[in-house]
């Protein structure tokens, strides 16, 4: 059984993929995710948090992403690609209390789940040269007792 955090994960994923392709506001896509199944089930604070942080701040979401691309362009990136990378940049970012460990660990389930064969590695790498970038000190650590 999935936990509230991940499932909110799920959701959040869904809407902003769905924002991606339809566009509107972070209200609307709050809204969207509200009615998707399952949201009963999910920690409704991180869906909020995650949907409304993903749009509102997606372009300096996609700034801190960019340098850690090899060989891709944001715009190259795939939806859902793009929103599970927001999505873990944003936790990355701007909530310390989320360990490194777990934020890489829900985006390649997120990515095993929703995106192409191979797309959670690709995701995970990203992640980690984020991580890397804006938790350095927590990053060497996991490295450590990895």
């Amino acid at each position: 059984m999935k936990n509230p955090r991940r499932r909110a994960r799920e959701i959040a994923l869904q809407a902003l993929y769905a924002w991606q392709l339809g566009g509107g506001s972070a209200a609307e896509a709050v809204a969207q995710a509200q009615a998707l199944e399952g949201y009963e089930r999910a920690d409704a604070a991180l869906v909020e948090t995650l949907v409304r942080g993903g749009i509102e701040r997606a372009e300096a979401l996609d700034a801190l992403i960019a340098p850690h691309l090899i060989e891709r362009r944001p715009s190259e990136l795939s939806p859902i690609e793009r929103a599970i990378l927001r999505i873990g940049t944003l936790e990355l970012s701007e909530q310390p209390e989320t360990p490194v460990k777990v934020v890489l660990n829900e985006a390649i389930e997120l990515g095993k789940d929703f995106g192409a064969a191979q797309g959670h590695r690709f995701v995970n790498g990203v992640l980690e040269r984020v991580a890397q970038a804006v938790r350095p000190g927590e990053f060497a650590r996991l490295r450590q007792t990895a």
